[in-house]
């Protein structure tokens, strides 16, 4: 394969005028410290001096995008890889099967149901809007099968709105109802209610989102005329889960702040109160731990997930009256090296016993065994296709033996299985797409790397050989937020690039969910710099061991991983030739005030603190932009219709690197309209991939080879 000469060796490097972006903003004292905000005008999408800047700096991104020779290349390599993805596995209700499916050559997946062996589209977003705007957030069948509740959302805003659809006729019964955003919905038996999460209006004229509640909704009655359950009193960031048993007896309803890993838990017997007032009982508050439970029919004990008193997870039984935690009998211990991640149980009458299906990884890596429903004991394991990752488990909402859940690995496209506990059988499930053979010529190893203070830090390494034959072209992600876990995935960025001759590698950094509640921990508020330490130890790792070298290493990263990109960046500029970071928080300062920010306190830490907020300015990478550095090229991607992480982070990042830069190499701006944060296109996906892909070819030096993918 030939390969371009490193960014270092080009003799003639293009010369990038920047537009020009005053340096008008406030310089404030927080704290008793000066923080200069000079972009803060471009916080304003509306103001036209942002309308004009964001126009030129569209014309420069596509000057810089006309230099990658290889995007057509990765566009067909990213389409083809793309076909079919995102298959889930299936809610199996009233003697149907619900499931997402998207066919060949549809932008979107479409809700089907199958049954008797035959599959039909119950719901195609495209039906709605042809353009590919519209978006199913999220769908919830009835315990019969014969309504679901459907939420779709409109150009990336995430703000859903409701409806209640026959599964006959495909037919709307009920809504629309407003102001959810992929809400839970727990159904009532005989379809006629469901409990729910919306937001209150706010405001002199009712137009601003005000708090969640938890409500009661009667098909076929108006939305106003719901009856709150739960929620009043509790502060506007509080977020609430609810879930009804399948026989109507159990209702549960949790609580979080934010994204906090801790949550509460309430409980009602609706066979003794009444459903519009149920009768809440504490069965978990105040505890340093998350619980989620898993409802089956019946009145015995509770069987729940829990990290309270184990970081890893177990799983335990709980008296229906227990409001505290002691009185939990451990059924699966926290088991040391694993963490939990889901758990089914399995209680069909032909089975000698009721088993528990428990999923957990190790260093991030799936495994699933079976276990006593009654003792815990282990009772066998469930083999795998590989080294990769096990989705939410799904049974039949009665009684049943069987079990659904999705499998994908770093190679192999997603893939629903369904597991026979009778026969012991695991294999694809008949009403998914057809099993694909993993992708060939890319070769996976898990690396093992210290970081500064000695922590061994884990990281996947996809190469065309599996060892380091020589210095190619690296791209380096992670993600270091929220608990959320860098598993085996289907990658269609990354595979093209290393069939190309690049390595492309997923560090499992601090702040991750990959060794438990502990290891995100470690990684949260004050406890920050042990995931930029960790990627720092990632990358120092890839030259040391001669998988780069300099001027051929690059940094991507989304979302929170585009905080940890823009991290990297302003830490150590000099390490990498190329930065991409999509959809970024990097105001860390002023993050709260905008988006979803401040639902996130309990992970970054609020700048209202003077402690917290010490912590969020040292490493702001807005706020530790230098004057006169040599930043590596840089790419930043936003989404117009973003409502979790606000564009404007990007939009002053990319004013202050091209005020700070030497203007040899690029920095710019890529503004996608009509989409948002999450769901999207396979076609926008595939070509936000792969200018992603070719910006970094261009910028490291890496020429795709003319074969198609296998």
């Amino acid at each position: 394969m030939t390969q371009s000469p490193p960014r270092g060796a080009r003799t003639a490097p293009a010369r990038y005028d920047r537009p020009e972006a005053p340096r008008t903003g406030p310089e404030e004292v927080l704290h008793g410290r000066r923080v200069a905000d000079p972009y803060r005008w471009l916080e304003d999408p509306n103001d036209p001096a942002t309308i004009a800047w964001c126009a030129a700096q569209q014309g420069l991104y596509t000057e810089e995008e006309a230099r990658w020779p290889a995007r057509d290349d990765f566009l067909v390599r990213m389409t083809a890889l793309l076909t079919g993805a995102g298959a889930r596995p299936p809610v199996p209700r009233g003697g149907r099967e619900y499931h997402l499916r998207r066919e060949p050559g549809r932008e979107l997946a479409a809700l089907a149901v199958r049954e008797e062996g035959r599959t039909r589209i119950l719901l195609d977003p495209l039906d709605t809007d042809p353009a590919g705007t519209t978006v199913l957030d999220a769908w919830e069948p009835s315990w019969e099968g014969d309504l679901v509740a459907v939420q779709l959302s409109s150009g990336g805003t995430e703000h859903s709105v409701l409806r209640v659809i026959d599964t006959e006729t495909g037919e709307t019964v009920d809504g629309p109802v407003d102001r959810v955003r992929r809400s839970p919905v727990a159904w009532l038996p005989g379809g006629r209610a469901f409990y729910y999460v919306r937001r209150l209006r706010r405001g002199r004229d009712g137009g601003e989102p005000g708090p969640r509640r938890v409500l009661l909704h009667r098909v076929g009655t108006p939305a106003d005329q719901d009856v709150e359950i739960f929620g009043a009193g509790r502060s506007d960031t509080q977020y609430y889960t609810v879930a009804t048993a399948p026989d109507g007896r159990t209702l549960v309803v949790g609580a979080s702040e934010g994204t906090s890993p801790d949550n509460d838990l309430w409980t009602a017997d609706l066979t003794a109160t009444s459903q519009d007032r149920p009768g809440l009982r504490r069965l978990q508050h105040g505890t340093d731990g998350h619980t989620a439970v898993r409802l089956r029919p019946g009145g015995g004990p509770l069987t729940l997930r829990t990290t309270v008193g184990a970081p890893r997870g177990r799983i335990v039984a709980a008296p229906r009256d227990a409001g505290d935690p002691g009185r939990w009998r451990t059924l699966v211990a926290e088991q040391p090296g694993t963490v939990l991640g889901d758990f089914a149980v399995l209680d069909g009458p032909e089975l000698d016993r009721p088993l528990l299906a428990v999923v957990r990884t190790r260093h991030a890596v799936g495994e699933l065994t079976l276990h006593d429903a009654r003792t815990g004991a282990p009772a066998g394991t469930v083999p795998l296709p590989g080294r990769g990752t096990v989705t939410q488990l799904t049974t039949r909402h009665e009684q049943g033996h069987e079990l659904w859940f999705a499998y994908t690995d770093h190679l192999t496209p997603t893939v629903v299985l369904h597991y026979d506990a009778v026969a012991g059988h695991l294999r694809p499930w008949p009403g998914g797409s057809p099993a694909a053979a993993p992708v060939e010529g890319v070769t996976v190893t898990q690396e093992v790397v210290r970081s500064r203070d000695g922590t061994e830090v884990r990281m996947f390494v996809m190469s065309p050989t599996g060892r380091p034959d020589r210095p190619r072209p690296v791209v380096l992600t992670g993600y270091g937020g929220f608990g959320a876990s860098m598993t085996p995935g289907f990658t269609p960025q990354a595979l093209p690039w290393v069939r190309a001759g690049g390595v492309y590698a997923v560090a499992c950094v601090r702040g991750g969910g990959e060794e438990g509640e502990e290891w995100h921990r470690a990684g949260r508020r004050e406890h920050k710099h042990n995931t930029f330490d960790d990627f720092d130890a990632a990358a120092d790792h890839l030259l040391r061991d001669g998988w780069a070298a300099p001027g051929r290493l690059g940094v991507l990263g989304s979302s929170n991983g585009g905080l940890l990109a823009g991290a990297a960046l302003t830490r150590r500029p000099a390490t990498y030739a190329a930065v991409v970071s999509v959809a970024p928080l990097l105001d860390m300062v002023r993050y709260e005030r905008s988006g979803m920010g401040a639902s996130w306190r309990d992970e970054y830490g609020s700048a209202e603190d003077p402690a917290q907020f010490a912590h969020l300015l040292s490493y702001s990478p807005y706020h530790q932009v230098r004057r006169g550095a040599r930043y590596p090229a840089v790419l930043l991607a936003v989404f117009d219709g973003d409502t979790r992480v606000d564009p404007a982070h990007a939009r002053k990042m990319c004013a202050a690197l091209q005020w700070a830069g030497t203007g040899d190499t690029p920095v710019v701006l890529r503004t996608e309209y009509g989409v948002g944060h999450a769901a999207r296109s396979s076609s926008r996906s595939a070509r936000l991939y792969a200018d992603v892909m070719a910006f970094f070819a261009h910028h490291l030096g890496l020429l795709p080879p003319g074969e198609e993918m296998a």
